[in-house]
């Protein structure tokens, strides 16, 4: 959502005037209500599940939680299943209110502000906006990783796997708590898209990332970086000819309206970190970091699921507008991953092959 500075700027006071509030200072922590006992060596989940032993350890925080996504979708639901845990699991303490439809600033002003603690503590994004912050984080742009989601998401709870993401965002000042995903990117056009040479030309929005740019390019489309609030309103001018994104983001902000198909290239995978600060996680007790896991955890498998569940109905109200549902055949989808092997060879030179062989070992 695009705002003026002024808007921005009386947000984030709000924000920090909240925040200030709540800790009787200028953290976004509150002050503990009593201090912290040490966690016992042997501590287990139980913790994190509302006992009251554990309970009594729990100091008293309030935090913002920042979605740049409107309220249908499972992005949305993702960051308020796991405010919700954390609060049931904390006995009400640690309290976390979730901000959507980016009114609390873009995704990268989330990722500046989780970082430096002055005003949001979490957010719920999508990774491909936080290449910039960790370019390893790369290896997610890999055009036409797996066909299926569920490949995708045993690759990515794979241990060895994950260690590695883990040290990435350590690394760059970040605690990342947990990957849900909203399925697969797929394209929306005016143009039907049935062969390799249908991308001709085609100008499509897409985000600010160089290695989506290059995906698009390397099928002869003609790939055209674009604020998202002016997305539509452009297809509707026919300023652009076609969009990505994931059916939620499609259905949600109605982009298949001045659409005529959506072709199922399931070109990437759109995956939704929950991301903290690496120093503010550090801070907390061993009580307050198991509720944030175990919250973190459960939210993951639950905003799968709710995936899974959608993925139908958002079909159908696409087709119920009259916007045809094109599959891509499997000759088509071979081309596809044939033309954008020197974008993939590009991206395994930017993060290394240990990682990327890591993430392609479902296959």
């Amino acid at each position: 959502m695009k705002k003026s500075k002024k808007v921005i700027s009386l947000l984030m006071v709000f924000v920090m005037m909240m925040a200030m509030t709540a800790c009787g200072g200028g953290s976004t922590e509150t002050t503990k209500a009593a201090e912290s006992t040490t966690a016992a060596a042997g501590e287990t989940s139980d913790a994190a599940a509302g006992e009251s032993s554990s309970a009594d350890e729990v100091g008293a925080y309030e935090w913002f939680l920042a979605v740049d996504a409107s309220e249908d979708t499972v992005t949305y639901l993702y960051a308020t299943k796991f405010a919700d845990l954390v609060n049931q699991y904390s006995d009400g303490k640690m309290v976390i209110d979730v901000m959507s439809n980016g009114v609390l600033g873009s995704d990268k002003h989330s990722m500046e502000s989780i970082k430096s603690e002055d005003g949001i503590s979490f957010a719920v994004m999508t990774t491909a906006n936080q290449v910039s912050f960790m370019p390893k984080l790369a290896v997610f742009d890999i055009p036409c990783p797996y066909q299926d989601i569920e490949s995708v998401r045993k690759a990515i709870d794979d241990p060895a796997f994950m260690e590695q993401i883990d040290t990435i965002h350590k690394e760059g000042g970040y605690k990342l708590l947990g990957y849900a995903d909203q399925m697969f990117r797929v394209m929306t056009s005016n143009k039907k898209i049935e062969t390799l040479e249908d991308f001709s030309g085609i100008k499509i929005r897409t985000m600010e990332n160089s290695n989506h740019m290059a995906f698009w390019k390397a099928l002869g489309a003609n790939p055209t970086p674009m604020s998202f609030s002016e997305v539509y309103t452009s297809l509707q001018n026919k300023t652009i000819d076609a969009q990505e994104n994931p059916y939620e983001v499609i259905v949600g902000n109605k982009l298949y309206e001045p659409q005529d198909y959506v072709i199922e290239t399931n070109h990437i995978p759109h995956l939704l970190s929950l991301i903290t600060a690496d120093q503010l996680y550090e801070r907390l007790n061993d009580s307050e970091k198991a509720i944030l896991d175990q919250a973190a955890a459960e939210a993951k498998v639950w905003a799968r699921e709710q995936a899974d569940n959608r993925v139908q109905d958002r079909l159908t109200i696409i087709q119920e507008s009259g916007t045809e549902i094109v599959p891509v055949s499997e000759e088509l989808y071979n081309q596809i991953v044939e033309a954008a092997q020197s974008v993939y060879q590009e991206i395994r030179t930017q993060v290394g092959d240990e990682l990327v062989d890591a993430y392609l070992s479902q296959k």
